[in-house]
């Protein structure tokens, strides 16, 4: 079964764990290393023969439009990732149809290509955020993928279904929420820092039961800054930011080519419509 491989394109000072103690109004003065690093992502998914969905901010193709000509070039699906990764539950309604037109925009001219899948910021669209389904399926996109159905300290919907549904009656946008594990008896992504910080095998098996169990396609996700072991470190963060954002970076690059060798992996929006008819 073919799964979504999913990249969350956003800078190193662009993260949830750091957003108390950068400032956005300093970005634009710290050290840039996204296009270096999706640059090696898209050069290990062209190793490896893999094609993928790239959830990128607007803020990231403003500055970088010759980067999201490369991902769509190489066969990618450019989606949106918001602007600049505030999270949904912080904007009013009117607030996020302005963040979505806004980096829709940047990620049309750069890309040259139609822009239809959106995930959240920090998987932030959830039980707090009823208005935010509407909104998108207003502005016509096909699928979101922005609920964890998970408990954490920054995210999570733990009572949403773990698998593609439709959250409006009227109307024909999806949910795919990203696949997760069991650990220890807690639900925990299958991507991100938890890939990193767990065994591979906890994810294999995430992947395997998706397809098999539940004969469903798992959506797997990471970030270009998880290959960068050389990146700028964040002195000032809190210890369990720095231990989540900095753990086993070195190792990922390997793990991921793993990961891509073991399972059959592609874009969302080439998966999401068989997917939602059964949703």
């Amino acid at each position: 079964m073919r799964n979504a491989m999913s990249v969350d394109v956003e800078d190193w000072f662009q993260v949830g764990a750091f957003e108390r103690v950068i400032a956005r109004d300093d970005w634009a003065q710290l050290e840039s290393r996204v296009e270096a690093n999706t640059d090696r992502v898209l050069a290990l998914f062209a190793e490896t023969g893999t094609t993928a969905t790239f959830f990128t901010l607007g803020w990231v193709a403003e500055r970088a439009p010759a980067l999201i000509r490369r991902i769509a070039e190489a066969g990618h699906e450019v989606a949106s990732h918001g602007w600049d990764h505030q999270r949904v539950f912080t904007f009013t309604p009117d607030q996020f149809r302005a963040d979505l037109a806004r980096a829709r925009t940047a990620l049309e001219d750069a890309g040259g290509v139609a822009v239809t899948g959106y995930r959240a910021p920090s998987f932030s669209i959830d039980a707090r955020t009823p208005w935010a389904h509407p909104i998108l399926a207003e502005a016509g996109y096909r699928y979101s993928s922005s609920v964890a159905p998970v408990r954490h300290d920054h995210y999570g919907w733990p009572d949403a279904p773990p698998h593609v549904f439709r959250p409006l009656a009227d109307a024909d946008l999806v949910e795919w929420p990203i696949t997760t594990a069991r650990v220890l008896g807690r639900q925990v992504p299958a991507g991100g820092g938890f890939f990193r910080l767990l065994p591979s095998r906890v994810t294999d098996r995430a992947v395997a039961h998706a397809n098999s169990a539940d004969r469903r396609p798992a959506m797997f996700y990471f970030h270009p800054w998880e290959v960068d072991p050389g990146q700028p470190r964040v002195a000032r963060a809190p210890l369990r930011s720095r231990v989540r954002h900095y753990a086993r970076l070195a190792a990922m690059e390997g793990k991921l080519r793993r990961l891509l060798s073991s399972h059959d992996w592609g874009r969302a929006d080439a998966i999401v419509a068989a997917e939602a008819q059964r949703a």
